[in-house]
């Protein structure tokens, strides 16, 4: 009865230490149209976000991409920044915590697909 509680108790405690750190990174939440993203340009300071994807009226499911400048090729994608799951009409995904340096990026969907959008880090 005990190792149950003490189960109980650890679980609740790793549940509720997550929920705390999980509010300490920024979250961009961008919404996806057809055919394009309705924030098409970002200038973030270096550090560590999560990006919310919705996806608005799109009859296929929708993802997200960050990639540097001029290297968008999968070789070069930033893998943290992929949503969990490919975004369903009406619904938002999240991508993992996505680390970003100083420099110049671009975001897209190569499902949608949208333009390459400028994503500036400064």
């Amino acid at each position: 009865m005990k190792k149950g509680i003490v189960l109980s108790m650890m679980i609740a405690m790793g549940w509720l230490l997550n929920s705390i750190v999980a509010q300490d990174v920024p979250t961009i939440h961008l919404d996806q149209t057809k055919g394009e993203f309705t924030i098409q340009a970002l200038t973030l300071e270096e550090g560590t976000y999560i990006f919310d994807i919705e996806n608005i009226n799109v009859d296929h499911e929708v993802g997200f991409v960050i990639a540097p400048k001029g290297m968008t090729d999968e070789a070069h994608h930033i893998k943290a920044a992929y949503v969990k799951e490919m975004v369903k009409k009406g619904k938002v995904a999240s991508s993992n915590k996505v680390k970003l340096t100083k420099g110049e990026y671009v975001y897209f969907c190569p499902l949608n697909p949208t333009a390459e959008y400028p994503l500036t880090v400064r």
